[in-house]
C-alpha cells in the first residue's frame, strides 16, 4: 500500500510563522501538541482557534474540529492558516513570569518618546466601555431590537409631498413632473425653507444609506452606520505588543477633524405640563440653590421634522445631591432600579436630565441674569463632558450599524436666563463625536465654559500615560475672510462643535398621564420637605385612625 501522500500547512500567529508536515487524512485536533511547540509556554490550549485570514475570516476553536480532516475541509499544499490564541490567566493574582530587577525592565518595549515602559507604572484605572470597533454583530437587522418607535419609522418612505405648481407644471391633475415630485426627508431645499438647522436621526439614516447601499448595482448590504471610534485598536492583526508596549498605522485611530454634526438623535423635547418646570423651579425660589432632576418619559413621531423624533417628559424625579448656589454634586442613587422599574410599569423610563443655572438679578422683580448667550456659551464644557458620559451609559440600539448600537436618545435640558431676563428652557444633546472624546479620555472641561481642552498624553506628574493615546485634533471655522480654513484643536477648541441644539415646548392641549403634582417632592430635606407615610395616606384619603384600627 502506498504511502499517504505529505503536505506543507503554514501557520502565522502573533508571535510568528511556522510550517507542518501533515497528511490529508490527518485530524485537526492531532496538530495540537505540534502547534504548541511553537507557542509560548503560556498559552492557554482551550482558546486556540483556526481562521482563513488574519481578521474578518471565519474562526473556528481548534477543540471543535474533532474528526474534521484536512482533506474535508479543502485544504491543499502550501494553505495557511491564522492561529489565535490568549494567555493562561496569572496564579493567585501573581504573574508567572520572572521578576524584573531595576537594572533590567520586564521587557524592552519603547513608548512613542524612545523611554521605555517600566514594571513600576500604574496600570490602567478604567477600562474603556468597548473594547474594539471590529466587534461587529453579524446580521444587526436580524438580531437588533429595535424599540418600536424606530421600527415604525423604518417602515415610511418620509417623502414630502408637493402640491402641483400652477406656473411650471404643464401635465394633468394625475400627472407628476420634477416640479411637484415628492421630496427626499432630507432635501436640502425643504430644510432652508422651514428653517430646520439639523436633519432627523431617521433622515439622515436615509440620506448615508441610499449613498452605501445601491440596488441597482446588485451588491450585498453593508450597515450604513458606524459609530466614531478615536482609541487604539486592541489585536491588531501586526502582531507586536499591545498599546502602550507597541503601536502601529494599523491599530492607532486617525486624525480627528471636528465639525458640526449635521443631525440629531431627538428633535423636540416636550413636557407634558408646566408644573413639571414649576415644581423644580420651586427648590430654587425657596433655597437659592440650584436643582438637578432626571426626566422620565416616552419617545413620539415628531410630525414637524420629517421622520423626526420627540421625547415627551412626563415626570421629573430628584435624586440624591448636594445643591449649592453655583452648582450641585450627585449623591449615590441607591434607589435607582427602582425608580426604573416604576417608571418602566408606568409604561415611561429615563429619557433625559434637567438643571437649573439661575441667578437672581436683585431687581426684586423675578428677573434673572442672561448667562448664556450668542457672546458666551449655551452649554459649558463640564456640561457637556456630563452630558456625553450619560448619553454614554444610553446607547441607542439600532440595526442600522455594524456594531448593533448608534448614538444615544438622552436628551439635556437647561433652565437659565434669557435675554429679557426671564427664566427659559434650552434643549441639547452632545454629539456622537463628543462622547467618543470622553470615552477615549482625549478632552477635558475647561475653567473657560466655553471651550473644551484636548489633554496631553503626559499625567500630571510628567509621566507618560498607559491609557490614553492623543492623536491630532482639528477643527474647521470660517475666519474673517469668510474662507473655511483648518486650525489645531490644541489646547483648546470651542464647545459648539460637541453640541447639537433641539428645540423644546408644550402641547396645545395637556395628556399628562398624572393628573397632578402636589405631592411631597423626594431629597428635599434641604429645605424642609421630606416624604412621610402620613403624606401618602393624605393623598389615598385613608384617615389615620382608620389605618390604626385596621393594624390593631
Amino acid at each position: 500500500m502506498a504511502p499517504a501522500k505529505t503536505i506543507i500547512l503554514r501557520f502565522e500567529s502573533k508571535d510568528g510563522q511556522f510550517r507542518l508536515n501533515v497528511t490529508p487524512s490527518d485530524a485537526f485536533t492531532s496538530f495540537l501538541p505540534q502547534i504548541l511547540d511553537y507557542l509560548p509556554k503560556t498559552t492557554d490550549s482551550s482558546t486556540l482557534t483556526l481562521s482563513n485570514k488574519p481578521f474578518g475570516g471565519e474562526e473556528r476553536l481548534l477543540s471543535s474540529l474533532k474528526g474534521i480532516t484536512v482533506e474535508r475541509v479543502g485544504l491543499k499544499h502550501g494553505d495557511k492558516l491564522y492561529v489565535k490564541y490568549n494567555d493562561q490567566p496569572p496564579i493567585n493574582g501573581h504573574s508567572t513570569a520572572p521578576k524584573a530587577t531595576n537594572l533590567q525592565p520586564q521587557n524592552s518595549s519603547n513608548k512613542l518618546n524612545g523611554l521605555p515602559v517600566l514594571p513600576t507604572e500604574d496600570l490602567p484605572i478604567a477600562l474603556p466601555l468597548q473594547t474594539s470597533p471590529t466587534v461587529t454583530v453579524k446580521n444587526p437587522w436580524e438580531v437588533v431590537q429595535q424599540s418600536p418607535l424606530d421600527d415604525r419609522l423604518d417602515k415610511q418612505d418620509g417623502k414630502i409631498p408637493r402640491p402641483r405648481d400652477p406656473k411650471m407644471c404643464r401635465h394633468g391633475p394625475k400627472g407628476m413632473c420634477d416640479y411637484c415630485m415628492p421630496l427626499e426627508p432630507y432635501a436640502p431645499e425643504y430644510m432652508a425653507d422651514k428653517k430646520i438647522k439639523h436633519l432627523s436621526f431617521h433622515s439622515h439614516l436615509r440620506k448615508i444609506n441610499s449613498a452605501t447601499n445601491k440596488p441597482e448595482l446588485k451588491s450585498s448590504y453593508m450597515p450604513p452606520l458606524s459609530e466614531p471610534y478615536y482609541r487604539v485598536k486592541r489585536d491588531c492583526p501586526s502582531g507586536h505588543p499591545p498599546w502602550p508596549e507597541g503601536i502601529c498605522t494599523k491599530c492607532q485611530p486617525s486624525a480627528i477633524t471636528l465639525q458640526p454634526q449635521p443631525f440629531r438623535m431627538v428633535d423636540h423635547v416636550e413636557f407634558a405640563s408646566p408644573n413639571l418646570i414649576n415644581t423644580l423651579l420651586d427648590y430654587w425660589r425657596k433655597s437659592g440653590a440650584q436643582r438637578l432632576g432626571f426626566l422620565y418619559g416616552r419617545y413620539e413621531e415628531y410630525a414637524e421634522v420629517p421622520l423626526g423624533i420627540k421625547a415627551v417628559v412626563e415626570a421629573i424625579y430628584e435624586p440624591p445631591q448636594l445643591d449649592e448656589v453655583d452648582g450641585c454634586t450627585l449623591h449615590e442613587w441607591e434607589n435607582e432600579k427602582d425608580v426604573d422599574e416604576i417608571a418602566r410599569l408606568c409604561g415611561l423610563q429615563k429619557i433625559g436630565v434637567i438643571f437649573t443655572d439661575l441667578v437672581d438679578a436683585g431687581a426684586g422683580d423675578g428677573t434673572v441674569v442672561c448667562k448664556r448667550h450668542i457672546d458666551s456659551y449655551y452649554l459649558s464644557s463640564l456640561e457637556i463632558a456630563f452630558s456625553a458620559r450619560l448619553q454614554a451609559q444610553n446607547p441607542k440600539p439600532t440595526k442600522w450599524s455594524d456594531t448593533g448600537r448608534f448614538g444615544s436618545d438622552f436628551v439635556t435640558c437647561v433652565l437659565s436666563g434669557d435675554e429679557d431676563g426671564g427664566i427659559a428652557i434650552s434643549a441639547f444633546q452632545a454629539s456622537n463625536s463628543a462622547v467618543e472624546m470622553m470615552r477615549a479620555d482625549i478632552v477635558e472641561p475647561s475653567a473657560d465654559p466655553s471651550v473644551m481642552l484636548v489633554r496631553a498624553e503626559e499625567e500630571d506628574d510628567g509621566s507618560q500615560s498607559r491609557t490614553r493615546y492623543i492623536p491630532e485634533v482639528f477643527y474647521r471655522r470660517i475666519n474673517e475672510y469668510g474662507a473655511s480654513v483648518q486650525e489645531n484643536a490644541k489646547p483648546s477648541f470651542p464647545v459648539e462643535y460637541l453640541l447639537v441644539t433641539l428645540t423644546h415646548g408644550f402641547p396645545k392641549e395637556s395628556s399628562a398621564i398624572f393628573h397632578t403634582s402636589d405631592f411631597t417632592i423626594e431629597n428635599r430635606a434641604m429645605i424642609g420637605e421630606s416624604q412621610e407615610l402620613k403624606d401618602v395616606a393624605k393623598k389615598l384619603g385613608v384617615h389615620g385612625g382608620q389605618v390604626d384600627a385596621e393594624r390593631g
